[in-house]
Formats: C-alpha cells, structure tokens, sequence
C-alpha cells in the first residue's frame, strides 16, 4: 500500500516499507529498545531482527492518508516500558509525520520480550 499525496506540481506516492524502515530507525534510537521483534512459525518464539531487517518488525497501515504503526520490540531488562513506550511513541511520531507530511493517528506498541543488556 501507498500514501498518495497531490501537489501543486504533480503526486507523491511513500510506500510503506519506507515508512516502516524510517520507524525502525527512529525506534532504535530510544534508549531502552534492544530491537525489533519477529514472530518465528518454525519455533513458535519471537527473535530479535538484525539491523537490516527492522521494518520487518513494524506493520504500517494507512488510512484516509492517517497512518498507523504497530510495533512490536524488545525492551533492555530493568527499565520502565512506560517511558521507553512513551519516548519511542513521541520521537517515531514527530520523525514520520515530518518525513511523510501525513498524520500519524496511533502507535500500537507490543512488548515481545525483555533482554539483559551486557
């Protein structure tokens, strides 16, 4: 799926696996998020994704040129996942909304585990 946006000298067009990687990134900016997580239908787990597959942890749906973020991350063992949801939410939704110009109606955030950070 594409959002779609008209100008005054001709049409945008962001996939949203674009979108998806700009989220993943921003994501992994915030203190406490480890990573991005995966389910695995071999092992029935969730596993942490490499770097260079981040989005696909994140599922981007657009609506009416609204988008909406699922993400589903690993949190670092010993700090508040309020606040680490609370970061990731306020700096992925200001980051996206600047690079797309759409609004950003709801970030849905799924905790898939918790990691001892070394």
């Amino acid at each position: 799926m594409r959002a779609r946006m008209s100008t005054d000298l001709g049409n945008i067009s962001v996939d949203t696996e674009a979108i998806a990687q700009l989220a993943g990134t921003e994501a992994m900016e915030c203190f406490g998020v480890v990573g991005m997580a995966t389910y695995s239908m071999r092992d029935g787990l969730f596993r942490l994704l490499k770097r260079e597959s981040l989005s696909h942890g994140i599922n981007v749906e657009i609506n009416n040129n609204k988008i909406t973020l699922d993400f589903h991350v690993i949190i670092a063992y010993g700090v508040s996942i309020k606040a680490v949801s609370d970061n990731l939410m306020s700096n992925v939704k200001y980051k996206v909304e600047e690079f797309t110009g759409l609004e950003v109606e709801v970030i849905n955030i799924f905790v898939e585990g918790v990691r001892v950070i070394d």
